[in-house]
């Protein structure tokens, strides 16, 4: 969709292990800075979207999370839309608030999304993940992962899928398998990218892992599914990011300093397809581009959902910042790394800032738009004036559930 909506405001808590810290607490931590960084207080508000997956099946918290999280720091009567949407419940909040700012309907309101994974009981975190896919085919899904994996030789992930991990390294693995096979790309390749994430996570004070890692580190880390190590795998973790987004014509009477315009945010769910043909990152994406009148060329820093390793090379492909095969060669080339043609996932990406699911796609928001107003410190893009966000979540099948592929740009 065509959107005009201009970003405020932002904010957004630390990742990691907050097990004694509850859904209301990191929400509101969010919830007011981005408040404050748009210089509006919490009774201008005129409507909230509240994105999370999993605190049913982790907290117990169902059907009225949005309502629970404001209520208790007194934001009440505004309307409130509660999103779940896997791991795109964050991005599809924006994508929907966002959609009712540029139609007119509302003049400031507020994105948020919030996560807490981390449970004593670590079957509650995986479950939160086993329930993103068709649960009606769950023993076919198993069954092929097994397969596939005894067919590639990976001993590793032959067994334990959705109990002692998340089955989604499984899936990730699967294809990564796949993505070596046909183009050549190595576990090597697929190490320099949590490498390269590892670097710039380890200057964002609000990522959960700050240790800088080489490929050798990364490759001799413990194996979770071949080819996956640990570090290629985004970890759980609780968190919370919003924004405030205001129309065009209140940004001027509030007059935002450093105003950036949602340009695009296309949303889209997958459908049946070969493994071969272009999925919903293609559709997205190149509609993105249409809408905002630019191309993968224009691009100065991307936020990509790199869940594992091999789903960032996969997303450079898919985004056009590379032909399909030269994943493994963009990110050797070091293109992707700061200081780079295309720096990809500055903020350190899923891999290393983390991953709260429900909260993931507005963080994308928060990074890209702090590197467009020129404030992100030591990991700072130079001149960068376009910045896209690619968000996903869930699996069906061949391709993801939900797709939302948003485009910002600097005023």
């Amino acid at each position: 969709m065509r959107l005009n909506a201009v970003v405020a405001g932002v904010g957004m808590t630390p990742f990691g292990k907050h097990l004694e810290t509850g859904l209301k607490a990191l929400g509101a931590e969010a919830v007011k800075a981005a408040l404050a960084d748009a210089g509006i207080e919490q009774g201008q508000l005129e409507a909230a979207w509240v994105g999370n997956a999993a605190a049913g099946l982790v907290t117990g918290q169902e059907s009225i999370r949005g309502q629970v999280i404001l209520r208790s720091m007194g934001l009440g009567k505004l309307p409130v839309v509660n999103v779940e949407n896997a791991c795109a419940s964050a991005s599809t909040a924006l994508n929907q608030a966002a959609a009712m700012v540029s139609a007119g309907l509302y003049d400031i309101v507020l994105a948020l999304g919030v996560e807490k994974l981390y449970h004593a009981d670590k079957k509650k975190s995986f479950a939160a993940f086993s329930g993103a896919v068709d649960v009606e085919a769950m023993a076919s899904i198993i069954a092929g992962l097994k397969q596939s994996a005894k067919s590639g030789g990976a001993k590793s992930a032959a067994s334990g899928a959705g109990e002692k991990r998340s089955m989604f390294m499984d899936i990730y693995a699967a294809m990564a398998r796949g993505h070596m096979q046909r183009y050549g790309t190595t576990a090597e390749q697929f190490a320099m990218v949590s490498a390269k994430n590892s670097y710039h996570g380890s200057m964002n004070p609000r990522a959960q892992f700050r240790e800088a890692m080489t490929v050798e580190e990364v490759l001799a880390a413990p194996m979770i599914a071949e080819p996956l190590t640990r570090p290629m795998c985004s970890p759980i973790g609780d968190g919370s990011a919003a924004v405030v987004l205001v129309s065009e014509s209140k940004a001027r009477e509030l007059g935002i300093q450093k105003p950036i315009k949602v340009v695009s945010s296309v949303l889209r769910s997958g459908w049946d397809h070969d493994l071969e043909e272009s999925g919903t990152v293609e559709l997205c994406s190149s509609t993105a581009y249409e809408e905002a009148g630019v191309g993968p060329q224009d691009l100065d820093v991307v936020e990509c959902h790199d869940a594992s390793a091999p789903a960032e090379i996969s997303a450079y492909e898919s985004l056009g910042l590379c032909a399909k095969g030269e994943g493994g060669k963009l990110v050797q080339e070091g293109a992707t790394r700061l200081g780079g043609r295309i720096p990809v996932n500055t903020s350190g990406g899923l891999l290393r800032k983390g991953h709260p699911v429900g909260a993931t796609g507005i963080a994308q928001i928060v990074e890209l738009t702090e590197q467009l107003q020129g404030r992100s410190g030591d990991r700072q893009v130079e001149g960068a004036r376009v910045a896209l966000a690619h968000n996903g979540g869930g699996n069906i099948g061949t391709d993801a559930a939900a797709m939302c592929v948003t485009i910002l740009r600097a005023d």
